[in-house]
């Protein structure tokens, strides 16, 4: 049972230690996320790389567009892994980016706009191992409501295993989730975080609210936290990373 990280570095670390007990499982699509507005993808990512360093030249990196995937060429100089954008061409150049010899894929920060590209990547992946770092796959407003968004939902965002997840909700509340754990609503009381209830699935927005709304713990193994204020001086360490 993992406790809420106390900065950044120990969130990103944690999120790579739930990633590899993951893979060793056999979860072949797997998402990580720090869900923090003022984020900047480009850091993070850098941070959460050394996971796959033993695959060398065998990792490919993909961003969402060509720009980000340019900035990345930029900061990241003698790389042993590829770096390419997501795009959006046809299912042919889609498919050249994919090749045989390699062995694990990390994108980092797709979004809602490149979801089809990225059910077909996904396809030409196979059962080889893909990681989404932060990405932004459901947004109602980009990829609909209708029959054609939950076909999407069904067939391919459904498939994924959220493995990491930090979010916080306000202030004094935060969901999370470190795998193999399950996810966990902590609050702050007096001080102090303690988590109140123990789920075996992200709880809905009315489901935290009833939990929060009842005040009492849905779990008999209620923690307190050892770190005070630990979001906002997490919102520190964020802020400082996107200056």
């Amino acid at each position: 049972m993992s406790e809420l990280p106390n900065s950044l570095e120990d969130a990103i670390a944690q999120s790579r230690t739930a990633t590899l007990a993951a893979l060793a499982d056999g979860h072949t699509r797997i998402q990580v996320d720090f869900l923090f507005p003022e984020l900047k993808p480009l850091p993070i990512a850098e941070q959460f790389l050394p996971l796959f360093a033993e695959y060398d030249s065998r990792l490919k990196v993909f961003f969402a567009d060509a720009g980000a995937a340019a900035l990345a060429r930029r900061d990241w100089v003698e790389t042993p892994f590829q770096i390419l954008d997501i795009g959006s061409g046809r299912a042919a150049s889609l498919q050249s980016k994919i090749q045989p010899d390699d062995e694990i894929f990390l994108f980092v920060a797709p979004t809602s706009v490149e979801v089809p590209q990225l059910e077909k990547l996904s396809q030409e992946i196979g059962d080889r191992p893909l990681v989404l770092l932060n990405p932004r796959l459901e947004d109602a407003a980009t990829i609909g409501i209708g029959y054609a968004a939950r076909q999407i939902r069904d067939r391919f965002i459904s498939t994924i295993e959220s493995v990491y997840y930090l979010r916080p909700v306000d202030d004094e509340t935060a969901v999370f989730r470190s795998y193999p754990g399950q996810w966990e609503v902590w609050v702050e009381t007096n001080g102090e975080y303690q988590r109140i209830a123990e789920l075996p699935k992200k709880p809905s927005g009315d489901e935290l609210d009833l939990i929060l709304l009842q005040g009492q713990p849905q779990t008999t193994n209620v923690v307190p936290g050892k770190k005070p204020n630990v979001f906002k001086s997490l919102q520190r360490f964020l802020k400082a990373l996107s200056s």
